[in-house]
């Protein structure tokens, strides 16, 4: 009463220093108390024991709060109900609000209810239980109580709580008495409630009950919170029991609980204890825990000893991928959610934080420092991309779900009742199967640059690179032609994957300088093969730095400058297709202009795909734009007047 109502509601101190809050003062004159007496248990405390104790909380209250305890159970009554009243704009319960999003204007009620005691006693009792596992989804009772104690014991974890029933019991609870064993008659009357609760509710519930001298009493239900894993499990066997049907199971699973199964995540019960080192920006999902590592060449030789090791860089740039590919997941100091790193990691559904700018990386030193923490190679972190969070050390984590039965046949009940079909981004055919084995109906942007990074990139990054380097449009022309089977072999075997569904090919979009080396080794490497200096590298890498590419030298005004761009990759999407065709294959590509912003670029980028189309007459196939700035959406219907047959929008 004197941290919730006088401490908290009272005197509006949510959050007071550690050690001076009158809860923590409160306990600690309750310890010294139990010291006194050689016991480890409140419940071990005599009356008489008790009786001493409270004119010391009484001084303690007054000293801490500077009001005194309210003796008056009227006023005691009407504090709590406001207290209640005034948690609803509490710093806590906004921020809950605002994730959950719950609206403001709902307010909060409070019930006012005869008290009952679950510590009078060792016929007493008090727990929390649910009716189905919140963390498996498996239809079985679980849940924790504790003899001879109120329900703030069992969660605020001062006691270890005991198994309410075998099936549930855990390494922790050892072997400590399960309700079950110890009660059978109320745990009986327990599990009838249990049963009746569901089936009224047709959901699973979080129950909280008290045992006073051996009368269950229960407290309060209400709807359980479960995990993304738990969650499906739960809507699809409820289906299968006749508690629900299909069309109410989706309605039981949001989004980012659908995300956590295509995801390692880190365990939420380890993360709730551990503490945040880091922030940054969430650029890819899922979960990781794994070693430092400051370069990409330590990241493959760690993966090539089948270590999982984090990539931590101050930023990173298309001569980091093989390492960003081998890594379990990327940090960086720089960057935001459209940078090289979060663009490369979303693809592969990796997992990774950027921006993180309150960390110093010195990749010669093999150190990090966040403050006064300093992580050196080899030092394990654990990174939650979905949050974009940092924890130090490892912390246990929990396996992906995909391709589970229970993710499979929710999948089914989405399909039957979905009114908006969904495209994927995808750049490969093993992407392409991932997404048709989610239910993708095709392909809505395959990014041409992807082929550019990973794994068998090595050979077209050069002949780009020979590109992007060349002096005059015949030596520009020659490396494309090189360039070329590269662009067709990649862009033929994801149209084939896709067995008949569309595939958006979108031209070249990044900055050329993303493309030319930073490193001085890979500078040298690129000089001795194009019979250049390094120095004539780095001035071509500075001369097509963009500050704001936004604004700058990409996207379909790489087309603009170098028509032979377009053409060359117009050629490579329509012969594919027309080969695919020959083969039997129903292929459907469509050409999507990059970064288009007013009709006069359109034209001229679509002159140049219909010239080559006219070399194709049996292939179909769509050319449209990407509108990804103010201009572009405000100029949407010259564009579409000047003959766009799609548009796609971007970010």
């Amino acid at each position: 009463y004197s941290d919730v109502v006088m401490e908290k509601a009272d005197l509006g101190r949510e959050d007071p220093e550690d050690g001076k809050g009158v809860r923590e003062q409160l306990e600690k004159e309750l310890t010294k108390m139990k010291r006194s007496r050689g016991v480890k248990n409140d419940h071990e405390l005599s009356a008489d024991d008790l009786k001493e104790l409270i004119p010391i909380y009484k001084a303690k209250v007054l000293e801490v709060l500077g009001v005194p305890f309210p003796e008056d159970p009227f006023d005691q009554l009407w504090g709590g109900i406001m207290a209640v009243v005034q948690s609803w704009m509490g710093k806590r319960a906004i921020s809950y609000r605002e994730i959950e999003k719950i609206p403001a204007e709902w307010g909060t009620a409070v019930n006012v209810q005869t008290m009952v005691f679950g510590n009078v006693g060792p016929t007493s009792a008090t727990g929390v239980a649910f009716t189905r596992n919140p963390a498996t989804g498996e239809n079985a009772f679980y849940g924790e109580w504790l003899a001879n104690a109120q329900g703030e014991d069992v969660v605020a974890g001062i006691r270890t709580p005991n198994p309410i029933n075998e099936h549930c019991r855990t390494p922790q609870s050892g072997s400590l008495e399960s309700m079950e064993k110890a009660y059978p008659e109320t745990y009986k009357e327990l599990v009838t409630i249990r049963n009746t609760l569901e089936a009224h509710y047709h959901d699973m519930l979080d129950i909280e009950f008290t045992i006073q001298e051996g009368k269950l009493f229960m407290l309060q239900c209400r709807v359980g919170k479960r995990n993304g894993p738990a969650a499906v499990q739960m809507a699809v066997d409820m289906v299968k029991e006749g508690l629900i049907d299909s069309k109410t199971a989706v309605t039981r699973v949001l989004p980012r609980q659908l995300d956590e199964l295509l995801h390692p995540v880190i365990d939420p019960a380890a993360e709730k204890k551990a503490n945040v080192i880091l922030r940054g920006l969430p650029a890819g999902p899922g979960g990781a825990t794994g070693k430092v590592v400051f370069t990409a060449a330590a990241a493959i030789e760690a993966a090539a000893r089948k270590e999982q090791v984090i990539l931590v860089r101050e930023e990173t740039n298309p001569e980091d991928v093989a390492g960003m590919r081998a890594a379990l997941a990327i940090l960086t100091a720089r960057g935001g959610m459209t940078s090289h790193a979060a663009l490369v990691a979303r693809g592969w559904g990796k997992c990774c934080i950027v921006g993180a700018d309150a960390m110093e990386v010195d990749a010669r030193k093999k150190e990090l420092r966040v403050g006064d923490i300093v992580v050196r190679e080899g030092d394990a972190l654990t990174l939650n991309g979905t949050k974009g969070v940092v924890y130090l050390g490892a912390l246990p984590m929990l396996a992906s779900a995909m391709g589970s039965d229970a993710l499979t046949t929710f999948l089914g009940f989405c399909d039957e009742h979905a009114r908006l079909h969904v495209h994927t981004n995808a750049d490969s055919p093993s992407d392409a199967a991932n997404a048709l084995g989610f239910g993708a109906v095709g392909i809505g942007l395959f990014r041409t640059e992807h082929m550019f990074y990973g794994e068998g990139s090595d050979e077209p990054l050069f002949q780009l690179r020979r590109m992007i380097l060349a002096e005059n449009t015949a030596a520009r022309k020659a490396a494309l032609d090189d360039l070329f089977p590269h662009i067709k072999a990649s862009i033929k075997g994801t149209i084939k994957a896709m067995a008949g569904k569309p595939v958006t090919i979108r031209l070249l979009d990044p900055p050329l300088h993303e493309f030319v080396p930073q490193s001085d080794a890979g500078k040298e490497e690129l000089a001795k093969r194009l019979g250049l200096t390094a120095a004539n590298i780095t001035e071509m890498g500075e001369r097509l730095h963009e500050q704001n590419p936004m604004m700058g030298h990409r996207g379909c005004r790489l087309g603009v400058t170098y028509p032979e761009i377009t053409e060359c990759q117009a050629r490579a999407i329509l012969e594919a297709a027309s080969e695919l065709i020959k083969e039997g294959i129903d292929a459907r590509a469509e050409i999507m202009v990059p970064l288009t912003s007013m009709a006069s670029e359109f034209v001229h980028q679509k002159k140049i795909v219909d010239a080559v189309k006219a070399n194709f007459p049996g292939v179909v196939c769509p050319v449209g734009t990407m509108i990804e700035t103010p201009r572009g959406a405000l100029q949407a219907r010259q564009i579409a007047a000047a003959g766009a047959e799609f548009f796609s929008f971007g970010t």
